[in-house]
């Protein structure tokens, strides 16, 4: 989908992860989720948010970059795009994780069309078996978790939300490649230093596979509103969100083997 608002916050997007990579207070940070995919690898699904695993404090870290972006980001926005802007901590008891710390940036531009538009940002922390990489995107150097663990992330995600995202799914099909020929031992390693078990991992796919029906609709909004134009038309065509569930489901259960070993 292509829209004027969504042109809007994924330029916004691009400029905080900007700042971010270009000051202190982002350093070590790790950009990765589906912004991450949409900025380095030209992944055709806009994302909504931003996220970056921190290795060090999550709450300190929020703060940092709280401070960050209503030195920096906010100007830049005024200047370049001629909107407002806030950027606040989420608080309040859906924002008290111990696993995530989610800030929020905020634009909107007096009497102007597109209405108030915000991003959220998660400063969370994912498990990692690869040692970070570095990308650059015009002559800006940007830290992230190496593409395995990125795709792996996905997985682990699906399980571990508080409530299952059918964004996850989506970007476990569209780079599932990325996927390593040990990626099976990764998965059951990671999934066990989560206190995931095996028996839990069942359980979960089972209730996946039993609301197949939610989930498949949702995936069809994710087509129409987040992927692009071409790229949604040739995913209908070869069987649209059904397709893509279905797929997703057999490569957990059979070439993740998820449901294999302790």
């Amino acid at each position: 989908m292509d829209t004027e608002q969504a042109k809007v916050s994924e330029a916004i997007q691009k400029l905080v992860v900007q700042v971010l990579a270009m000051n202190p207070p982002g350093e070590g940070l790790c950009l990765i989720g589906g912004f991450r995919y949409r900025l380095l690898d030209a992944s055709c699904r806009r994302s909504l948010d931003l996220d970056y695993h921190c290795p060090s404090d999550l709450e300190k870290k929020q703060a940092e970059v709280v401070a960050l972006l209503r030195k920096k980001l906010l100007p830049i926005v005024r200047e370049r795009m001629g909107y407002d802007g806030s950027v606040n901590p989420v608080t309040g008891p859906d924002a008290d994780s111990a696993a995530a710390k989610t800030l929020e940036v905020a634009v909107w531009q007096q009497n102007g069309p597109l209405g108030r538009m915000t991003i959220p940002v998660d400063i969370t922390r994912i498990p990692c078996a690869d040692k970070p990489i570095v990308r650059t995107v015009d002559g800006v150097v940007y830290l992230s978790a190496s593409d395995a663990d990125m795709v792996e992330s996905k997985v682990l995600a699906i399980f571990l939300r508080p409530y299952f995202q059918e964004r996850d799914m989506v970007d476990v099909f569209l780079f599932q490649d990325k996927f390593r020929p040990d990626s099976p031992s990764r998965m059951r390693k990671k999934l066990s230093g989560l206190a995931m078990s095996k028996a839990r991992v069942s359980e979960m796919l089972k209730k996946i596979v039993k609301d197949r029906k939610y989930h498949v609709r949702n995936i069809e909004g994710i087509i129409r509103d987040q992927i692009e134009t071409p790229a949604a038309a040739n995913m209908k065509k070869a069987g649209g969100a059904a397709m893509i569930f279905d797929h997703v489901l057999q490569l957990l259960e059979s070439r993740l083997r998820l449901l294999e070993g302790k």
